[in-house]
């Protein structure tokens, strides 16, 4: 009898600590889910914001073009270059269609700033300053943004390929996201004709 009321008794003592390990085990598991969803949010999140961005990027270009239109009359298809330019970044999908218009786009107008430097009634205008102050202010801004996207997409893609992670991942159906990288070419120098 006294050994039946130890076998219960070591036996509930096993059984209440199994609970307490799967507890542990239940709240690790909903813990990695988590934190999974936050990265995934916070990369859909910063990613807005560099859509913001560039689409106030955008409207300031539309004036600038427009701005830059009575003095650059020779300049045309540098204009008409910029606003395709503009309409490939407005109408692209997903990171790298983004990041490859948009780094042709800062090209051009990097193009158009020293261009520009050939009117000097264009450099006189303040109208001119602004926008340029504010597209420059903008391409530091999406630069900002998009350094803290890739460092979103790199943290939740090395989340959800390590061990245990990885498991809750593949449950949730979560697959790894592309970094806004620069398209090929983009970091050579701007080749400036003056005739």
């Amino acid at each position: 009898m006294l050994l039946q009321l130890a076998a219960i008794g070591i036996g509930l003592i096993v059984l209440f600590a199994l609970g307490i390990v799967g507890l542990i085990l239940v709240f690790y598991l909903l813990s990695i889910y988590n934190s999974l969803i936050a990265l995934k949010n916070n990369i859909d999140k910063s990613w807005s914001n560099i859509d913001v961005l560039l689409v106030q990027r955008n409207a300031e270009l539309t004036k600038l073009v427009d701005a830059v239109k009575g003095y650059m009359k020779h300049e045309k298809t540098l204009l008409t270059d910029i606003t395709k330019l503009r309409a490939s970044v407005a109408n692209a999908n997903g990171p790298a269609a983004k990041a490859a218009a948009s780094d042709l786009l800062s090209g051009m107008l990097g193009k158009l700033f020293a261009v520009a430097e050939n009117y000097p009634q264009l450099r006189a205008s303040e109208n001119f300053h602004q926008l340029q102050g504010r597209v420059s202010e903008l391409e530091n801004a999406i630069a900002d943004r998009r350094e803290f996207y890739n460092d979103s997409v790199n943290t939740y893609n090395i989340r959800i390929q390590q061990i245990p992670d990885t498991f809750i991942a593949g449950m949730m159906k979560l697959t790894s996201r592309e970094l806004f990288k620069s398209a090929p070419g983009t970091a050579e120098d701007v080749k400036l004709k003056f005739e």
